[in-house]
């Protein structure tokens, strides 16, 4: 068990303490904040306080944080393609077909279980347990770059800049049909669908925006190769945004419709470049990855 204390200046007077907890201590989000002070590993000048408490100049904040636990997931000993590593974060390139998330029908074989193997001890916790942060995610079946974070505070400021749009990402996709225009934008709010809940879908009801940019790579007969540009991040967006315009994502077999090329065994689509400010050097970082060989060959068959 780890203890800190941290003493309330007259500029943190009136602020909720699970605020001030998350501003003062860059190793803990706000979220975990609240998970201690509920477990009652925080006190106020020696009481432990509710998570709305408003602090008063001079106050000492006290918290034992336990050592993290171990997660449920296990290690295992997967081959990873890890483009950038340090003790904050890894950046790496997902195959297609492998899960990020242990879940119903996939507790083993997934990104996390692998992650948990490779970074070993490197990994500090997040929100109190052992495991690596996915700040953001890609489908099953969608190859590329995904960013990890090995500790809650380079978690925090990663999602930070995912929320404030600050962080690019683009993909290369094969899309059905031909586009008239060079290049263009969908701005449609996303949704749950509303009599398929494994399905989004572009609806004005419980939504939120959600923005994509397009420019065309080349054109083939019946198809079109493009790059796309997420201005946010919502599940599934670039397939329900280009299934919406009546261009699905080629080999999408939710949102493909009667397009739909089974054998592709998935959507053509590949996040293969993200940049980013590094959370503790505040440096910029560029990565890319090359079109994977499924893509290559599907885009070879159509030349």
């Amino acid at each position: 068990m780890t203890t800190k204390i941290l003493t309330v200046s007259d500029e943190s007077v009136n602020q909720r303490l699970d605020s001030f907890i998350a501003e003062n201590d860059e190793e803990l989000t706000r979220s975990a904040a609240v998970k201690l002070i509920e477990n009652g590993s925080v006190t106020v000048n020696g009481i432990v306080p509710n998570k709305n408490l408003k602090l008063r100049s001079g106050d000492r904040v006290e918290m034992n944080i336990p050592e993290p636990v171990a997660p449920e997931a296990l290690p295992e000993n997967i081959p990873l393609d890890v483009v950038y590593e340090d003790d904050d974060l890894l950046v790496v390139n997902k195959p297609r077909g492998m899960v990020v998330h242990p879940a119903s029908g996939n507790y083993s074989g997934t990104l996390v279980n692998a992650l948990l193997y490779h970074c070993g001890d490197s990994l500090s916790g997040i929100n109190g347990v052992l495991r690596p942060g996915i700040v953001h995610r890609i489908d099953k079946d969608t190859s590329g770059l995904l960013i990890v974070a090995k500790n809650d505070f380079s978690h925090r400021l990663l999602a930070e800049q995912i929320k404030e749009h600050s962080f690019t990402r683009k993909y290369q996709a094969v899309a059905v049909g031909t586009f008239k225009e060079e290049e263009g934008t969908v701005n449609a709010p996303i949704g749950r669908h509303p009599t398929d809940r494994k399905k989004m879908t572009v609806t004005a009801k419980n939504s939120k925006n959600a923005i994509t940019h397009y420019r065309v790579i080349a054109r083939y007969k019946g198809y079109t190769h493009i790059e796309l540009t997420l201005e946010t991040g919502r599940t599934h967006q670039i397939r329900v945004h280009m299934a919406y315009k009546g261009h699905p994502v080629a080999g999408d077999p939710v949102y493909g419709g009667k397009n739909y090329l089974k054998s592709l065994n998935g959507q053509c689509l590949h996040a293969y470049y993200i940049s980013f400010v590094h959370p503790r050097t505040k440096e910029t970082l560029t990565f890319s990855a090359p079109l994977p060989e499924y893509f290559r060959t599907f885009l070879n068959q159509l030349q």
